[in-house]
């Protein structure tokens, strides 16, 4: 099994190699498996993120959820005390500022708690058959949705969003890793086994 380092290096640079023709048509196909899903058809709270760093693009999603009448939030950082997130909703004229990180996040707003979301749309670097998400190590996700982890919450569900090629045979996984309910790629959904709920997403 490869380290966390190699696969980050590995998987980053060939998300950045797309040509622009290749990543506007995986964004495209993104978009349509996820309308067909039933955990986003039937969400009405639904965070995802602006992309960066290679990452598949997510605007012909948002921009989908915006015309279904969904609200969507976008993470930003808690200033103090460890490194967890919250969200703040993201419409069309949001004024958006870059945090620590050179991230856009929506500037002002009211802050919303993971737990009063439907579902969560995360970035990833890679994944695995087992649910495991491989993030760029802050941690952020794990420890905002670690109450997901120790059964305390009932949602939302974590969704990871990537291209098919970042699925890997194996992740190293720690015991604090909060599991995702599925990943989307541009080819399909993946809905993973050590999900207990009986909702299953047609393939």
């Amino acid at each position: 099994m490869h380290s966390k380092f190699e696969i980050r290096r590995q998987m980053r640079a060939l998300r950045r190699s797309l040509s622009p023709r290749e990543r506007s048509r995986a964004a495209t196909q993104l978009a349509r498996q996820l309308l067909r899903a039933p955990p986003f058809r039937r969400a009405l709270r639904i965070a995802c993120f602006l992309s960066a760093d290679g990452e598949i693009d997510t605007g012909p999603l948002i921009a989908a959820a915006w015309r279904l009448g969904k609200q969507v939030y976008l993470p930003v950082l808690v200033p103090f005390g460890p490194q967890r997130l919250w969200f703040r909703a993201y419409r069309p004229d949001t004024a958006l500022a870059r945090n620590r990180y050179g991230i856009l996040e929506p500037r002002e707003g009211r802050r919303l708690d993971g737990r009063e979301l439907d579902l969560v749309l995360t970035p990833l670097v890679a994944f695995d058959g087992q649910g495991h998400r491989l993030g760029m190590g802050g941690g952020y996700y794990d420890r905002t949705f670690a109450q997901l982890h120790r059964g305390r919450w009932q949602r939302p569900r974590l969704l990871g969003l990537a291209y098919a090629f970042q699925r890997v045979d194996a992740l190293p996984a720690e015991p604090w890793d909060v599991p995702l309910w599925g990943v989307a790629t541009e080819r399909g959904l993946h809905r993973f086994d050590n999900n207990t709920d009986k909702d299953r997403p047609s393939p």
